[in-house]
């Protein structure tokens, strides 16, 4: 017996090629997010390690040929470097790595205080078993970067650190905040991440950190993430001293 040729509902065969395309533009959409989140997250990483430097440019042409990108992707991923404040684009000259003056370097750090003491104030102690120990874990994670000078690790773990303290104040939108401005300052971090005794006494200091949050000594705990912030802000402005002066130049940090 010969095939018999059902007649074809092409209302349904539209319906249908109509349903699917929305489904393809939204994988590729995913795809395309995926892979903007992890170049962005690479040359993120470098900034904060030094290995691309402020004021350094990065080109389009560059990101494309590297990590095998469609042009207005990586301009998707200059984008969302500088949404995270770590890049600037300026005409006639295009993405440049950001560079501070002395007195933005300052200003942010000065919002970050306010930002971070504020949190340690309303964390409650001593702080629960639980919470305790998933500190206590992710220290362990940065302990052991730091003994093995894995820099990579040592710059996310010091972030889940960070990151996993400040929930502990129980505030969603003061940790939001505290992570925007600690991402403005990765640039300024350059200057000291390269150094193994800021590494070293960062790692000291989380510690201390620990032994305040299983205690009751409130002051103490927000002193600690006061002076928390110091050595990497002061690094990068040493830095930027000796550069000006190696450069002969004088600058007023305006």
């Amino acid at each position: 017996m010969g095939c018999q040729l059902q007649p074809v509902d092409m209302k349904s065969a539209t319906t249908t090629q109509r349903s699917a395309a929305p489904v393809r533009a939204t994988v590729r959409d995913r795809d395309i997010d995926t892979t903007v989140e992890r170049v962005t997250d690479a040359l993120e990483e470098e900034i904060v390690l030094g290995v691309l430097h402020p004021r350094e440019r990065l080109v389009e042409d560059d990101l494309c040929e590297r990590f095998v990108l469609k042009r207005h992707v990586a301009r998707l991923v200059l984008a969302e470097l500088e949404q995270r404040g770590l890049v600037e684009r300026r005409k006639n000259v295009g993405a440049l790595v950001k560079s501070y003056t002395p007195r933005e370097v300052m200003e942010l750090y000065a919002v970050r205080e306010i930002l971070e003491t504020n949190a340690a104030q309303r964390i409650a102690l001593p702080v629960a078993a639980e919470p305790l120990a998933e500190l206590v874990e992710i220290q362990k994670v940065h302990d052991a970067a730091a003994r093995a000078g894995d820099l990579r690790s040592v710059f996310r773990s010091n972030m889940a650190f960070h990151r996993a303290l400040f929930a502990l104040s129980d505030n969603q939108a003061l940790t939001e905040a505290i992570r925007e401005y600690e991402r403005r300052t990765h640039a300024i971090r350059s200057a000291s991440m390269l150094f193994p005794h800021y590494v070293e006494k960062a790692r000291t200091e989380h510690h201390e950190i620990l032994e305040a949050l299983a205690g009751h000594d409130q002051a103490r705990l927000v002193e600690l993430c006061r002076e928390h912030l110091v050595p990497a802000r002061d690094a990068y402005l040493d830095t930027y001293h000796r550069r000006v002066g190696a450069a002969g130049g004088a600058d007023t940090g305006r």
